[in-house]
C-alpha cells in the first residue's frame, strides 16, 4: 500500500503564475526548492512565451491537447526545457492536465 494517496477531486488547487492555470503541489524539496505539481490549464487559455530562470522543467501531458509552435501534444507526451530557455507560448486547445517537475524554485520570467 502506498503511504500517501490522493484523488484529483480531493486536491487543493492554487492559482498558477498565469490566469487560467492552477497548480496542485504534490512534493516540495526543501534543499533545492524544487517542486512536483499537477498543472491544470483551462480550455482556450494561452500562456505567453517565458522562461524558468531557476529550474529545469519536465512535463508529462496526462490529458487534453496542448499546442506549441504548431505541434499538438496529447496524453503521454513528455517535454523538457532547460533552465533559462525561453519556450511557449502554450495554448490549451482543451483543458490540459500535466504532471510537471521543476528541479529548482518555480520562478517565471517573460
Amino acid at each position: 500500500m502506498f503511504p500517501n494517496a490522493q484523488t484529483l477531486e480531493a486536491m487543493t488547487w492554487i492559482p498558477g503564475p498565469y490566469p487560467g492555470v492552477e497548480l496542485a503541489v504534490l512534493e516540495r524539496n526543501t534543499e533545492t526548492g524544487g517542486v512536483t505539481v499537477l498543472r491544470k490549464f483551462h480550455s482556450g487559455i494561452t500562456v505567453p512565451a517565458h522562461s524558468h530562470p531557476a529550474a529545469d522543467e519536465w512535463v508529462c501531458v496526462i490529458s487534453g491537447e496542448w499546442v506549441e509552435d504548431g505541434q499538438t501534444y496529447g496524453p503521454g507526451s513528455i517535454l523538457q526545457c532547460p533552465r533559462g530557455v525561453r519556450h511557449g507560448p502554450h495554448h490549451a486547445r482543451t483543458e490540459v492536465l500535466s504532471l510537471t517537475r521543476f528541479n529548482g524554485p518555480l520562478t517565471v520570467a517573460p
